[in-house]
């Protein structure tokens, strides 16, 4: 089995949840992101960060954490590193842009 070494990075997050049940979903949030959480009409928003080898791969940990908590969890998020500000819709990234 080969091993993949890579680069590990701090990706700041800026997101919007939404899900059937958000006192499920914000403790979890407030864990893995290490940031804060705030209450909206439409569900919470986060700002924190997590590490990763890539935005799709703290993306992909974070909505699937959050999924396992509760299925129906929608995750609009925008991640940042190096200068360049990831955006995804779930688990589809929708842009790439200079921050």
């Amino acid at each position: 089995m080969a091993w993949q070494t890579g680069t590990v990075v701090l990706f700041r997050l800026k997101g919007e949840i939404s899900s059937e049940n958000l006192s499920a979903i914000q403790p979890l949030l407030t864990q893995l992101t290490g940031g804060q959480v705030s209450s909206t009409p439409e569900g919470l928003h986060v700002e924190g960060a997590m590490e990763g080898s890539d935005a799709r791969d703290v993306n992909r940990q974070l909505l699937s954490a959050l999924r396992r908590a509760e299925k129906r969890t929608r995750l609009r998020a925008e991640w940042t590193a190096g200068g360049t500000t990831y955006r995804f819709f779930d688990y589809v990234p929708k842009s790439e842009r200079p921050a």
